[in-house]
This record gives C-alpha cells, sequence and structure tokens, in this order.
C-alpha cells in the first residue's frame, strides 16, 4: 500500500473547476514533458472514457497543454494554454478515442521533439492524483508522487543488481519498481520511485552501465530534468 500524503487528502493548489479534469490532466501532461526531455514540436493528446465526454467543459484539453508546456497546476496561464503552444510553434493535435481502459479518466500524450519521441498513457485518480500506466509500450506504473527514474535497458542477468546498488552507493532509498520488457533479453524499462531526488552523477553511472540505452527523469517538485 503507498503512503498517503496531505496533499492525497486536501488536493493541489490549482486553477480549473476540477481537481480530476484539470488538477491531474495539467500533472499527466507535466510527466510527459519531463520524459521527452524539452519542449516538444508536436503533441497528439487522445482522450478516453469521462476525460472524451467532458474534457471541453471542463477545460482537460487546456490542463494537459498546460502541463506539456511545462507548467504547475496552479499556473495562471493555464486558460491560455492552446494559444501559447500555438506561439511556440507546437503543433497540437486533440482528439477522443473508444478503447476500454482501467480508468475513466485516461489520456494518452505522444510527443515529438527534434530527437525523441516519448508515448505516455495516464490516469487522473482524483484529487489530482495521477497514476502514469504505461510509458513508450511498456507496462509499468508510477504515480509521480516522488522522484522517479525511468531506465531504458537491455533485458540481462544481474543489471537489477547494478542499477539498484548505483543507487544504494548514492544513498536513494527506494520506495517502489516496476520493470517490463517487451521479450526476454530484448528491451526492456525499469521504473523507480524515491525518497530523494537523483544526483546527476547517480544518472550518470547509470547511463553508464552496460546495456543501458537511455536515463529519464520525472520529478514534479524539483522542475524539469532529464537526461
Amino acid at each position: 500500500m503507498r503512503f498517503k500524503d496531505v496533499f492525497s487528502i486536501i488536493g493541489p493548489s490549482m486553477v480549473g473547476p476540477s481537481s480530476s479534469h484539470t488538477a491531474g490532466a495539467a500533472r499527466m501532461g507535466r510527466v510527459a514533458r519531463q520524459l521527452l526531455g524539452s519542449q516538444p514540436v508536436k503533441a497528439e493528446i487522445v482522450f478516453y472514457g469521462s476525460f472524451a465526454d467532458t474534457y471541453r467543459g471542463h477545460g482537460t484539453d487546456l490542463a494537459i497543454v498546460g502541463g506539456i508546456l511545462d507548467m504547475a497546476t496552479d499556473d495562471l496561464r493555464i486558460p491560455d494554454s492552446l494559444k501559447l503552444a500555438e506561439e511556440a510553434g507546437i503543433q497540437v493535435t486533440i482528439r477522443t478515442g473508444t478503447a476500454v481502459t482501467s480508468h475513466p479518466n485516461t489520456a494518452k500524450m505522444t510527443l515529438w521533439s527534434d530527437s525523441r519521441t516519448v508515448e505516455v498513457i495516464g490516469a487522473s485518480i482524483g484529487g489530482g492524483n495521477i497514476e502514469v500506466l504505461g510509458v513508450d509500450g511498456f507496462d509499468v506504473k508510477f504515480i509521480a508522487m516522488y522522484p522517479t527514474v525511468c531506465v531504458y535497458h537491455t533485458d540481462r542477468p544481474g543489471m537489477l543488481a547494478e542499477l539498484t546498488g548505483v543507487l544504494s552507493r548514492a544513498g536513494i532509498n527506494i520506495g517502489h519498481m516496476d520493470v517490463d520488457r517487451k521479450q526476454r533479453n530484448g528491451e526492456a524499462l525499469t521504473v523507480i520511485e524515491a525518497d530523494s531526488s537523483f544526483p546527476d552523477e547517480a544518472v550518470a553511472e547509470i547511463l553508464g552501465l552496460k546495456d543501458v540505452t537511455d536515463v529519464r527523469i520525472v520529478d514534479l517538485e524539483g522542475g524539469e530534468s532529464a537526461t
């Protein structure tokens, strides 16, 4: 069971009418932005379930685009986010989907930069809280309430031991870990939520491990960070 802090109980400071449809959506957008590592040139957003039915009236589209622009939940610019994205040269496409999802407030965000693409599926689960349900086709989950590292690597014996060893030497306590792989000895993604931020030295050491291809950081409290 995950620990519920005060944020989970009283909800976030926010712009908009609904913590689920606006604050949660903004946090989801920021997660996708941080995983991309830079401002995108193109963004495609697909809303499912109740998001698809009510996103215009609740401003969910404005909130999620605000998050993609790295705006916090209480940023007063959120109502103008679509206009600001256009002014920044970001091509935004918003549509609805009919796929059956595990939560009614679900969205899929695909972002493109000049050098990287990221796909994130997430759900707004109430009170401004979110759950990421998938990243780049990997079935991994995290809540983005704590500093999170996403490590792309080849599936092989000893990889997780080496990865957790780096964090142990850096004095980082692991709160949650999830792993998924495309196939045995194929592409894999390990997601670790920690009690503290990841020092640049630890991130560099992880990136230097054999068979690690990429490392990305999500830290909504600490700001945008990625390698």
